[in-house]
């Protein structure tokens, strides 16, 4: 028996674009942003006040009255993930599926409960311990969104969450992957969950000067590799991939989607928050994914890039780039849909994943939005500054963190 071979069957996501595949898609053909200014809190006395929320998103209609009513004990990240989950479960098409300990979750968080941790700790300043919810821990830790998605849907498989900052999702999909590949599951709900858009995210990022301050311009504000760019934009959200054996879905009729070939890994070893300037890291990540795939740099058709809109980190991830493909950087469409969406952190990389199959499905790069005039510093690559209609076959989908994770998931379409 050769290797078990992992496909992607279903899809889900809600983002600042819409809340699901087709909509966020949608959203990007017709070239709109999806940042505004901030509806979630007063931000009138931020530096800061534009970001990528989550609009007109309800869990009530997703899941049955008992979940409902736990749902107000969730912090908002928790939501998101439910929500994802059942756009792809119900594509997939998972509810005949007898056996719920073959079907496994992975979905991770950067952050976490966020915005329960803000809410508790000023009412812990301001009225003492006594006033912090009994449900705060459940409430805020990371995990969390993997257990509930556990719960509503009853997979009773391998269940794990990842913490790799922004490249949590493409880690939590590659070990998903690794797991189906292993026998220990047939099918993995994964991907990762965000709820960031709060006042201590925005006011710590901002402190940084890693957010973009186009306060009178939002959909102007996320722009990688412009030569104007001025840092990324904060954005919440969530993305789940059904991941399923290739046999197993063959046997059941599951209508494929892609299929994922490999996740690469590797340390910066670097900066707390800087990428090594030389690339290495993303290059490293990229090369691990060609390796395993035994793919060639000549079949890359495509790369979803990291590129949040930070000068320092989109040269370095297109040095990566560069000294992978070599010459076929001027032949492989090189572009981020950050430029519509902003950056989820945690969640990012599964939204970019959806988006990255969405492309190989229509045979389509989506242009890089806000790119009125390339830095003239950036590596030698093929980006796109309008929409193409290419055929595409291999892909590939990079995301970095903080503390130097790097990732880059590699998929091909059937």
């Amino acid at each position: 028996m050769g290797e078990r071979r992992v496909v992607v069957t279903g899809m889900g996501t809600v983002n600042p674009l819409g809340n699901s595949v087709h909509e966020s898609w949608q959203t990007i053909m017709d070239r709109r942003s999806g940042i505004g200014p901030i509806t979630h809190f007063d931000a009138s006395g931020l530096a800061v006040r534009i970001a990528g929320e989550v609009r007109n998103f309800d869990i009530s209609g997703l899941v049955d009255e008992d979940m409902a009513k736990k749902a107000r004990r969730m912090d908002r990240f928790c939501h998101y993930a439910i929500g994802t989950a059942r756009e792809a479960w119900d594509q997939a098409g998972l509810d005949d599926i007898d056996d719920s300990r073959r079907i496994g979750v992975g979905i991770g968080s950067g952050i976490g409960g966020l915005n329960v941790q803000h809410d508790n700790s000023v009412q812990l300043a301001n009225k003492g311990p006594r006033r912090v919810s009994p449900f705060y821990i459940p409430m805020s830790i990371g995990n969390m969104a993997a257990g509930v998605v556990s719960m509503v849907f009853g997979a009773k498989g391998p269940n794990i969450s990842l913490q790799t900052a922004c490249a949590t999702a493409n880690h939590a999909i590659g070990l998903s992957a690794l797991m189906i590949k292993a026998g220990m599951a047939d099918v993995m709900l994964s991907g990762a969950s965000e709820g960031s858009v709060s006042e201590i995210a925005i006011a710590g990022f901002a402190n940084m000067r890693a957010l973009s301050t186009r306060n009178e311009d939002p959909a102007a504000a996320s722009r990688p590799y412009d030569a104007d760019r001025d840092g990324f934009v904060l954005s919440e959200g969530a993305a789940t991939l059904v991941l399923e054996d290739y046999d197993h879905a063959r046997t059941r009729g599951a209508t494929i989607l892609a299929e994922v070939l490999a996740c690469g890994m590797s340390g910066d070893a670097y900066d707390f928050v800087a990428p090594d300037p030389s690339g290495t890291g993303a290059q490293y990540a990229m090369e691990m994914a060609l390796s395993q795939a035994s793919v060639s740099p000549d079949s890359i058709d495509y790369v979803n890039t990291h590129g949040t809109s930070t000068p320092a980190g989109d040269i370095a991830e297109l040095r990566g780039i560069h000294a992978v493909l070599g010459t076929q950087a001027e032949h492989a469409w090189v572009g981020s849909t950050k430029s519509y969406h902003g950056h989820l952190l945690g969640a990012t990389a599964g939204l970019e994943a959806v988006l990255t199959v969405m492309a190989l499905q229509h045979n389509t790069v989506p242009a890089n939005l806000n790119l009125d005039t390339p830095d003239p510093d950036l590596p030698p690559v093929r980006l796109s500054r309008e929409h193409v209609e290419t055929p595409l076959t291999t892909a590939l989908s990079n995301s970095f963190g903080f503390g130097g994770h790097n990732s880059s998931l590699l998929l091909r379409s059937l």
